[in-house]
Formats: C-alpha cells, structure tokens, sequence
C-alpha cells in the first residue's frame, strides 16, 4: 500500500502533490472538529442529566428540613404539656420510637448584627480590586478562598467560622483589609439558637447506627 502511494505521489505534479496535502489537512481539521463536537456533545448530555438529579434532590432535602424543623417544634410542646422535659428551659432532647431515634440538639452560636453586611459589602468592592491588580484575576486562589468563605447559609446569614479564617489571612493584605476585620469582630455581639438533628436506626446486633442524609457521606 506505501508502495502504491509512493508511485501516485511520483506521477503527481508540484502543484497536485500540494492540493492533496492541504485536502488531507482539511480532513484532519474536520476530524479534530468532530472529535471535539462529540466530546462536547457528550458533556452537555452527562451536566444536563446530573442538573436533572441532583436539583429536585436538593429541593427534596430542603422540603424535609423545614418538615422536620416543623414537626419536631409541634412535638416539643407536646412534650412540654404531658412533662416529658427534664427541665423547662430544655432545648435539646431525643426521641426514640422502636428501632428509630432523633437527636434534636439546639446551641447558641455566635452571628452578627447589620455591621457584618456592611463589612461584607465593603470586602467585596476590596476584593474586585484586588483581583483588578492581580496577574490570575479571577482564577487567584486568595480570591477564590475569600469569596467562598463569604457564602451564606440556607437562612441568609454569614458563618461565624468562615469569617473567622478570614482574620487568619489579615497579614497578607492592606490596612483596608485589616480595617474590614474590625468592622467583622466589633458585629460579633449576637447570639442565637441553632437547632441540628441526628437520625439512627438499630441494626440486627442492636447498635444504633448514624442515618445521615448527606452525599459524602453515603
């Protein structure tokens, strides 16, 4: 078959010779367009399918919590009126029904006032010019790590331990920063109570084992 080749590009002329390379060109940019066409393709099919189970999960998780948030509420005030609590100012208690228990566990935590939002209003416009000055823009690590610590929980409300580590980055930046972080801690006066729930079933041996509806954790 090289052989075959070899004697036809012989018996071409220059200018043939040269009109073949560029269509066998032509043919392998085509063929590299359609191996990335497909490939892409199969991307967009496998994100769309995942967005397809992973949304109406989330929704569904989000449905129970409030379920959960509800029902346990309506059950502590039965609790309280057939005193079944050990103290009155009781929070946190357990229920166990046969081969089923919840642990409904409720502690203070810290959070901020309104000052926390104007520190995070003011860290923003910080950091978009931050990344105006910086060489990977969006892509630098230190901007990336700000911004998510800055993520706020289901009920809109800044994580007391994510803007915790954002102290521990005070040295590598400005007096701006530094004074970002006053505004931070001086917000650190009020508490409030959160409330987590813990779900274990028995297993054949009877131990009680941890039911925890999270994906990393299954």
């Amino acid at each position: 078959m090289t052989e075959n080749i070899k004697e036809t590009l012989k018996g071409m002329s220059a200018a043939d010779r040269k009109a073949l390379l560029e269509e066998l060109r032509a043919e392998e940019r085509q063929a590299t367009r359609d191996r990335r066409e497909a490939y892409e393709s199969i991307r967009a099919q496998f994100m769309h399918e995942v967005k397809g189970h992973l949304l109406p999960l989330v929704e569904n998780v989000r449905e129970f919590r409030d379920w959960i948030e509800r029902e346990a509420e309506g059950f502590y005030s039965i609790m309280r009126e057939y005193g079944q609590l050990r103290k009155e100012d009781q929070s946190s208690f357990t229920i166990v029904d046969g081969d089923m228990k919840i642990e409904v566990r409720s502690n203070k935590v810290k959070t901020f006032d309104e000052r926390a939002d104007m520190a995070a209003e003011r860290l923003m416009e910080y950091l978009k010019a931050y990344v105006a000055g910086s060489e990977k823009g969006y892509d630098d690590p230190m901007y990336q790590l700000a911004m998510t610590l800055l993520e706020r929980n289901r009920q809109g409300d800044l994580d007391y331990k994510n803007i915790s580590k954002l102290y521990e980055m005070e040295d590598r930046f400005d007096e701006e920063y530094k004074s970002i972080m006053s505004l931070f801690r001086e917000s650190h006066t009020v508490t409030k109570t959160a409330t987590n729930f813990y779900f274990s079933q028995r297993d054949k041996n009877g131990v009680w084992r941890r039911i925890e509806p999270s994906f990393c954790r299954l």
